[in-house]
């Protein structure tokens, strides 16, 4: 694995953890110890993703994460704030994923191969998605399981699709709801349980114990790849 990360974090001996872990897996590492540093380093540097926390010194980190998404960065909020209304901004401003303080470092890791791995494949975001037994046509607008068509309705659909047009990341009840029902039903949460409900019915081996379709409480759902 190769490719830079910009760690941005006051603390520095979450730096220095951090930065161990990524030079061990292949990645080169920078660090910034403020929003500034971080903002000037992301420009000159250059880097794919960026992990940041949200509790800088100059500027709150959430003002960051729309900057960086529109340098075409990667970013990672990794914090110890654990608010479900903090996942939910984050992640409404373009966030790639949500990390909380402590962190397991091999999950850290693989949240970062996991969004890497959703920005390299953005350009071909129109291919099929499989995931197990299960492919998700985005350009016929088809979904199999096991080489069968399976007969979802247009809001169930539609879900999925905003699901796969992100795999691994956590899309919020927000933009579910607006991809499927529009703006005017974007707090009208039990529309997306009841088309969940039906989703895991149709394409999870064990809907009680979904492996497919994963409920991030309070903030939204992963499509696990």
């Amino acid at each position: 694995m190769t490719g830079r990360i910009l760690v941005i974090d006051d603390e520095p001996a979450i730096r220095r953890l951090v930065r161990g872990a990524l030079e061990r897996a292949g990645w080169t590492a920078g660090e910034a110890a403020s929003a500034g540093e971080g903002l000037t380093a992301a420009r000159r540097e250059g880097c794919e993703l960026v992990l940041l926390d949200l509790g800088l010194p100059d500027r709150d980190g959430l003002e960051l994460v729309a900057l960086l998404k529109a340098m075409d960065r990667a970013v990672i909020v990794l914090t110890a704030r654990d608010a479900t209304a903090e996942k939910v901004a984050a992640l409404d401003l373009g966030a790639d994923d949500y990390v909380v303080k402590p962190f397991d470092t091999d999950e850290l890791l693989a949240r970062i191969r996991t969004a890497l791995r959703h920005r390299s494949g953005q350009a071909g975001a129109g291919a099929a998605l499989a995931v197990g037994d299960v492919v998700i046509d985005l350009v016929n607008r088809r979904v199999l399981r096991g080489g069968e068509e399976v007969r979802l309705t247009r809001k169930e659909y539609a879900v999925l699709a905003e699901l796969a047009r992100h795999p691994g990341r956590v899309v919020t009840h927000a933009m579910l709801l607006r991809a499927a029902w529009g703006e005017a039903h974007v707090t009208d949460v039990e529309y997306l349980r009841v088309a969940m409900r039906g989703l895991r019915l149709k394409l999870d081996p064990d809907p009680a114990d979904p492996a497919l379709l994963r409920n991030e409480p309070g903030v939204g759902y992963r499509l696990l790849v």
